[in-house]
């Protein structure tokens, strides 16, 4: 919840509202000064809907419903007001069809608003209706268009003042859109707002509005809601997995929501907004809530049915426990039916089906800077581009991945291709061997809660994996792989919370102000000691030369400990930190390394964030053209200097800069090489050595790197 006003009213800012649960609003503390309504002849939202008699119950709900609990004001003299709203509009037949399913399900005595025999449910479901169907661009983002909405499956950038992202979802006719929709096998959009044909993209002073034939009510399902709900209807494609992931005990972990205690603190402002970045120059915003995100990727029903050779009302838990067992897919987990346990066969099984995080359909691969493309001008996706996590449960490597290739641009899950990776390379997919294709995410089939997806999944070539495990064969390729992770994406927090990937370039999403763990720790995989001023910078056009454009940004007499992601085998393994150094304001820090936080060893001698490829000291030189030999030397020489040129795989800037191996400004250094382990948790701490409290730590993303990638003499590392 904000705690500033977003007012629309010329120099005002009024603030876009949560409903906390069904019937519970937080809020902002000012009213709307009517003296500044517009006194144009043209409509705004209110005045047409006031106009038009098809609304009239939408107009009148608008009149009723507050903007917030702490305010005179009204939904509709804020649709009088200045702004750039998206109005999903309910015509007077979608609202008493509305009441007729409240009716029927025995929430009301009556198919009408004198049904409702409690004020608290009739205020609640009044400001469902208001909420859910308008979505506040605030001064910076223009509403929608029907022409500018979303891809198939994919949500608005914007919330809804119900804190609701909305999806979209086409039909076989191209000129059906749902809003909040779901589809069949076949594509039919199952349910959702349907908009009408001919009244939408109306236009008004201050936004469009589009009328729908049915109230857009999403509900406060949770993940855990929703495969109970399929077990105890015994309907769905997924009662089998709901099954699994009951057995393991993951329910309840599945029906989170909010972290409530931190909402208490945000909304009692008792956390602090970090000041304002000294060379940024924009305040750090703390987020508004600490939500709980899940992503599950299952195989469907009818996939069990044909592996056991039963019906789906006859298998059982045990039945797929058993199945996992024979084809020998965690060998070193236990046989038993303790399944809640993270060592037990099934609970691995089951787990490495989830990512603890909610990730949208537009943001399973992260698309911003990828050479041959970037975010704000590019129609096409161009290199092979992909996303490293961390599954729940026991901690392992996750690949979702996608490229241009491919029609239709599929995501896959632990696909390892063969690439067109030399130094003249375009990195594209040359070909795919049968075992090594993976699973596709079949999207158009996404199902999403309000604090997760789930997606189906099937495998994409033959003669490979036949379900989704993390099998030896799995740990093999991802071991042959350099293993890169934006910043970013070793937080779950930050998927979750929208933080990551938004493309609504306020300043409230530009700069994002994480709270050291003395005050609330917000950050799961990261310990933030006090004296640490922790920023995340979007980065949205900026033009900096970032990985994804994004980057941590830390001052202060700073000290933070983070976990490594996991290593997939036990070997040697290099770490390599990326450094964007075209700044004075980079600072110096000693790095630790190390399985136990209390004892953390010193990598060499201190970080000076400050050196990159204009120092003499690394040797960087430029590529020449065709010379691949005199390339692969300097690129060797670094290396005995401990650094390495940035990625080709990116661009070091806007779409039409140069890549950052072209920068001598973005770098990559080696600051460990260490053996490490499978499921063992590593730790790198990084200390400011600098008086100075205003230099910098940066971080844009890790890399991992076994030996057998970056020592091969047969196949050298690539520079991608």
């Amino acid at each position: 919840m904000e705690r500033y006003i977003m007012s629309k009213i010329m120099k005002y800012t009024f603030c876009l509202l949560a409903i906390l649960s069904l019937c519970v609003l937080q809020s902002c503390k000012e009213d709307i000064d009517m003296s500044d309504r517009y006194t144009f002849t043209e409509n705004t939202v209110a005045s047409y809907l006031e106009a038009h008699e098809d609304y009239s119950e939408y107009y009148r709900l608008l009149g009723v419903v507050p903007i917030s609990t702490r305010s005179e004001s009204t939904v509709l003299q804020l649709m009088s007001a200045r702004g750039n709203y998206t109005v999903f509009a309910p015509d007077n037949e979608a609202i008493q069809n509305y009441l007729d399913t409240l009716y029927a399900k025995e929430i009301i005595s009556a198919p009408s608003w004198e049904g409702f025999d409690d004020d608290e449910v009739l205020d609640s479901i009044q400001k469902i209706i208001v909420y859910n169907s308008i979505i506040d661009g605030g001064d910076d983002t223009e509403a929608y268009q029907t022409g500018s909405f979303p891809d198939d499956t994919e949500e608005f950038l914007i919330a809804n003042m119900n804190d609701r992202k909305l999806t979209v979802n086409y039909g076989n006719n191209p000129d059906s859109i749902y809003i909040n929709g779901t589809k069949d096998d076949d594509g039919n959009v199952l349910d959702g707002s349907l908009i009408d044909l001919n009244n939408r993209d109306i236009v008004a002073i201050n936004g469009y509005i589009h009328e729908v034939h049915s109230v857009v009510a999403p509900s406060n399902e949770t993940l855990g809601d929703m495969l109970k709900g399929f077990i105890d209807s015994n309907s769905g494609d997924y009662i089998l997995m709901s099954k699994l992931v009951t057995a393991c005990g993951l329910i309840d972990t599945l029906s989170k929501i909010k972290d409530e205690t931190y909402e208490e603190l945000y909304l009692t402002e008792s956390l602090s907004d970090l000041p304002t970045h000294p060379s940024y120059g924009k305040t750090g915003y703390l987020p508004e809530h600490r939500k709980y995100g899940f992503t599950i990727f299952a195989e469907k029903d009818d996939f069990w049915q044909q592996k056991l050779g039963k019906s789906i009302s006859d298998i059982t838990v045990d039945d797929i426990k058993n199945w996992v067992v024979a084809q020998g897919l965690y060998p070193d987990a236990t046989d038993d039916d303790n399944y809640a346990s993270e060592d037990n066969v099934l609970n691995q099984f089951v787990t490495y089906h989830i990512l603890p995080m909610r990730i949208p359909v537009d943001k399973l691969v992260i698309h911003y800077n990828e050479k041959g493309y970037y975010y704000s001008t590019s129609t096409r996706y161009s290199v092979a581009t992909w996303e490293l996590y961390t599954t729940m449960g026991e901690r392992r490597l996750f690949k979702l991945y996608q490229c241009s290739d491919i029609d239709n641009d599929p995501i896959f899950i632990n696909r390892f291709p063969n690439l067109d990776n030399g130094r003249s390379g375009t990195y594209h997919e040359l070909s795919c061997d049968d075992d090594k294709c993976g699973f596709t995410v079949v999207t158009s089939e996404a199902q999403s809660v309000v604090n997760g997806y789930i997606y189906p999944i099937e495998p994409a070539g033959g003669g490979g994996p036949v379900t989704l495990s993390y099998a030896e064969e799995t740990r093999e390729n991802f071991q042959k792989q350099r293993l890169r992770f934006d910043v970013a994406g070793l937080f779950p927090e930050f998927m979750s919370n929208d933080i990551r990937a938004n493309r609504v370039s306020t300043n409230r999403n530009l700069c994002v102000g994480i709270p050291t763990d003395q005050e609330y720790s917000y950050l799961d995989n990261v310990t933030i000691e006090d004296g640490t001023v922790f920023y995340y910078l979007l980065g949205l056009a900026c033009g900096w030369q970032n990985y994804q454009g994004d980057e941590f940004n830390v001052t202060g007499r700073y000290e933070m400990t983070f976990v490594v992601p996991p290593v997939p085998l036990k070997g040697t393994y290099e770490i390599r930190y990326a450094v964007q150094n075209n700044s004075s304001l980079r600072g110096m820090c000693q790095v630790y390394f190390g399985s136990d936080t209390d004892n953390l060893y010193a990598m060499g001698i201190p970080l000076d964030l400050r050196i990159g490829g204009t120092s003499d000291l690394l040797g960087w030189q430029a590529d020449v053209s065709g010379d691949d030999d005199t390339n692969a030397e300097v690129d060797k020489k670094m290396r005995n200097n401990g650094f390495m040129k940035g990625p080709e795989h990116y661009h070091a800037g806007t779409g039409s800069a140069g890549t950052a191996r072209a920068s001598q400004y973005t770098t990559r250094r080696i600051i460990v090489r260490q053996e490490m382990e499978p499921g063992k948790t590593y730790y790198l701490k990084f200390k400011s050595v600098l008086e100075d409290e205003s230099k910098e730590f940066y971080m844009d993303y890790i890399e991992l790197c076994a030996k057998e990638v970056y020592d091969n003499p047969q196949t050298p590392e690539d520079i991608w």
